[in-house]
């Protein structure tokens, strides 16, 4: 019998691009005359993989967060993968944003894609290993199309194909 097939649906952030875009953004906000000295500041987290962003209002925080995100998109990270929690008051009337990266796909997401691969009635297996899917099939065109299927859908991450056997 021949082997089947294979490929890894993922969601993955390449951390030394984000890490580089975000000191890009520690620099903008040193040389940006609007930015000099509003006192916003951002801060990034490897270990935690979150952004802590502090800033003197709301406006000032939206404009730090549009930078980072021009400096990402620069770097061909998806915006997808960050998601920004909703702003908090800090001290001294100061405002604080939490953006995290979203790495991984978790078990909710992972049956949903299951499901509607299944739905689509593909020729293939999709089996749940951890925080990414691997999708096998004897003929390489199923695969091909069960891609194409995915790049249409919208599942609020970023998908990767990997590991295309």
């Amino acid at each position: 019998m021949a082997k089947d097939n294979s490929f890894d649906v993922v969601s993955e952030v390449d951390l030394q691009e984000v890490d580089n875009a975000f000191q890009q953004t520690q620099k903008e906000l040193v040389q940006r005359y609007d930015l000099k000295d509003s006192g916003a500041t951002i801060e990034f987290s490897k270990a935690d993989k979150t952004f802590t962003l502090h800033a003197p209002s709301d406006f000032v925080a939206k404009q730090v967060v549009d930078v980072l995100n021009t400096k990402l998109i620069r770097r061909q990270i998806d915006l997808k993968s960050v998601s920004w929690a909703d702003s908090q008051t800090a001290s001294g009337g100061t405002v604080r944003i939490v953006g995290t990266l979203v790495m991984g796909i978790e078990s909710d997401l992972a049956r949903k894609i299951n499901k509607d691969i299944k739905d689509e009635k593909f020729k293939c297996k999709v089996q749940i290993e951890g925080d990414k899917l691997r999708v096998s099939a004897p003929v390489r065109d199923v695969l091909q199309t069960v891609i194409a299927f995915l790049k249409e859908q919208d599942y609020g991450i970023p998908l990767q194909f990997t590991n295309y056997r």
